[in-house]
């Protein structure tokens, strides 16, 4: 199962490097992972995508909490919560595709933010899903590049993150 973990830890050198090496000690992937300095900058939260049964998931938290530079750790699947992911892809535009493109952008509320004589640069936002089917949207040989934020999540009503 997929798991939206979120940390808030303290903002110094190594800890990202920390909190990644334990996971890879442990065989344990991680699909998407964000970090950026929170309202307090002392300190700043991770965001971590990544698949396993609830026992992983538990057994990675509890390794979370014991590492010292971790405040806080939170799985944000176990309630409700808001993802977004922000897309930028670069994408042929010539001729009759100019248009389809930009007629499928609208679709997906995607945002024209580059124009050259032949491409695009569109940006996206919305769930990894939106963003997958973005992609299969549109013809794969137009596609020239891809970047990709990963996930951003947050808790919805009261549901805080915070010491």
């Amino acid at each position: 199962m997929r798991h939206v973990i979120s940390v808030l830890i303290e903002n110094e050198a190594g800890a990202l490097s920390r909190v990644s090496g334990l996971f890879s000690a442990r065989g344990y992937n991680i699909e998407s992972l964000t970090v950026a300095p929170t309202e307090d900058a002392s300190l700043s939260r991770m965001t971590i995508i990544s698949t396993g049964s609830d026992d992983i998931i538990e057994q990675i938290t509890k390794q979370l909490n014991k590492l010292i530079e971790v405040v806080k750790v939170v799985d944000l699947s176990e309630a409700a919560h808001i993802e977004r992911e922000l897309m930028l892809i670069k994408v042929r535009a010539t001729g009759k595709d100019r248009e389809e493109l930009k007629r499928v952008a609208d679709i997906f509320r995607g945002r024209i933010i580059d124009v050259t004589d032949s491409t695009y640069v569109i940006e996206l936002t919305g769930n990894t899903t939106k963003l997958d089917s973005f992609v299969g949207a549109i013809d794969a040989a137009l596609i020239l590049e891809t970047v990709r934020t990963g996930v951003c999540g947050i808790g919805r009503g009261d549901r805080i993150l915070r010491l």
